[in-house]
């Protein structure tokens, strides 16, 4: 994982001036305002902060600081947009990432409504999507001050805090929060060893839950703030080794939201800013042999992200790079499958294969219309969809897949199988989907399969029975017409009587339209 994220990193900072030998700034992320609490989302290249008292912040101007994000791209950073939904007009930051890519979030989340003692809540991440904030629930958890600063451990299973709480020794401390069969422990103080009588802050606990970094004016240093590191040397979290400055981090400034990645590391500094933080990394070895082969290397080893070359998309910067997995959809797995692109109005046609285990697929396309999508797996059933794309600042979009295998009793929704409203007349549009049920059966000749149609529960419901077996049928004919053996394929209506969602709410009830197929043994 750390190859691409270390190129590109090289990638994204090839034009940007470094501050001292190792640090460097990436382009179009900082602004004229405090930008703070940095994370990187190293699996999809995107960069969480909080930006302070912006006037696009749900609080407007006065808002003490909302969740924004950019998105690493081959010829840099992404400008920042803000990421709506996560924020409100409380002060808001990204603590951390699950192993799902959910999102742990600070910001006085507690049923939509600010909280007085809790404030951490998770943003689950389904369909590339996050959704609202659920609160956190930490016994005891209590933050007096207006500074926060936490993070999740790679393993889940620990928080560090930073807060002014019960027993602080002095503003803010660092306190631990430990899961264990499925909850959080009210959180400790780390004791003398961490926390002085000044402000412990923005605390990061590394991969192997041995070593704390930290921010803090109580322990001496150069600036107002520096960044400290500390080694655990018990099971009882209060033991730590002397604080040590960071010296290839800290300056003048004030530096703070320190966190490690494999090669590089990212933090906030105040140095030459007029006071206010902004985004910068420190590259361990810009000289490593490692980074000198990788920068030479970067046709081989980006193929599983970017597809072109830099000098490509600067000439095409009307293309973005579509990418992602395509699964099994039971395990989970990688799986080897043929991802096909096309759009009739500019003849565009493309088609890449997803043949090295474990790997993305990745491919090129022009930045604007409506493009259909097919994946196709040996023993897979066939996937077909349509992409939509206006705007021509898109650069990269993940979109995954999940296939079904063939197997007796899979069942599959023609979900882009449509009707006219209250009749069995199958839509044009659904052809294409139908199509790829007549290559099932072609390919596959030792299966039947059984059709079933739904209704949502609204209207008289003998009539709605009537409604999903004409349907049934209707699709049956199709297939029939186009070369299936009657024998191959049977059918029922059910009408209303089998939702899979909630029939009182619009959103939902539409899901119970539906025509489905089921595998059957020939």
């Amino acid at each position: 994982m750390c190859k691409p994220i270390c190129l590109l990193l090289i990638l994204c900072f090839s034009t940007v001036q470094s501050l001292s030998q190792n640090i460097v700034t990436p382009e179009n992320v900082n602004s004229a305002y405090d930008e703070q609490n940095p994370i990187l989302d190293t699996e999809n290249g995107i960069l969480y902060f909080t930006r302070s008292k912006h006037p696009e912040n749900e609080g407007g101007r006065f808002d003490e600081g909302d969740i924004w994000f950019s998105v690493k791209q081959s010829t840099g950073w992404s400008l920042p947009e803000n990421a709506r939904g996560l924020n409100n007009s409380a002060w808001n930051s990204v603590v951390g990432l699950t192993s799902k890519g959910d999102l742990i979030l600070y910001g006085h989340y507690q049923d939509g409504k600010p909280a007085k003692t809790q404030g951490l809540s998770i943003a689950l991440k389904r369909k590339g999507s996050f959704g609202k904030p659920e609160n956190i629930d930490i016994p005891y958890f209590r933050n007096t001050s207006k500074i926060f600063g936490g993070s999740i451990s790679e393993n889940g299973e620990v928080l560090a805090l930073s807060m002014e709480s019960y027993d602080s020794k002095g503003t803010e401390d660092i306190y631990v929060s430990l899961k264990k069969d499925g909850r959080w422990s009210e959180p400790r103080n780390l004791g003398d060893d961490i926390n002085s009588r000044f402000q412990e802050f923005s605390p990061y606990i590394n991969r192997t839950l041995d070593t704390l970094y930290f921010s803090s004016n109580g322990h001496g240093g150069r600036g107002s703030a520096d960044v400290f590191m500390s080694v655990r040397l018990d099971d009882s979290w209060m033991r730590w080794s002397e604080p040590q400055a960071l010296e290839a981090i800290n300056t003048t400034g004030k530096e703070t939201g320190y966190r490690k990645y494999p090669g590089f590391s990212l933090f906030t500094s105040t140095l030459n800013s007029d006071g206010f933080g902004d985004i910068k990394f420190h590259i361990d070895n810009l000289n490593d042999s490692t980074f000198t082969h990788l920068e030479q290397q970067d046709s081989i080893d980006l193929v599983s992200l970017i597809e072109v070359s830099r000098e490509d998309i600067a000439m095409n910067s009307n293309f973005f790079t579509l990418y992602g997995n395509v699964k099994d959809q039971k395990s989970g797995s990688i799986i080897t499958a043929t991802l096909h692109v096309s759009m009739k109005e500019n003849d565009f046609e493309k088609s890449v294969v997803t043949d090295q285990p474990g790997r993305r697929y990745s491919l090129s396309i022009p930045s604007a219309g409506i493009y259909k999508i097919k994946v196709t797996a040996p023993n897979y059933i066939a996937h077909q969809e349509e992409l939509e794309v206006f705007s021509a600042e898109l650069k990269l979009l993940q979109k995954d897949f999940a296939l079904q295998e063939i197997e007796v009793g899979a069942r599959v929704n023609l979900d882009n199988v449509l009707f006219e409203q209250s009749k069995p007349i199958i839509i044009p549009s659904s052809y294409e989907q139908l199509n790829l049920v007549v290559a099932l059966l072609r390919d596959n000749p030792s299966i039947k399969i059984r059709l079933e149609g739904h209704t949502d529960n609204r209207g008289d419901a003998k009539q709605n029975l009537k409604l999903s077996k004409e349907r049934v049928e209707a699709v049956k004919t199709y297939l029939v017409k186009r070369g299936v053996a009657k024998k191959r394929v049977s059918g029922k209506g059910f009408g209303g009587s089998k939702p899979i969602a909630d029939n009182s709410k619009l959103e939902t009830r539409k899901l119970n339209r539906r025509v489905e197929f089921i595998i059957l043994k020939d």
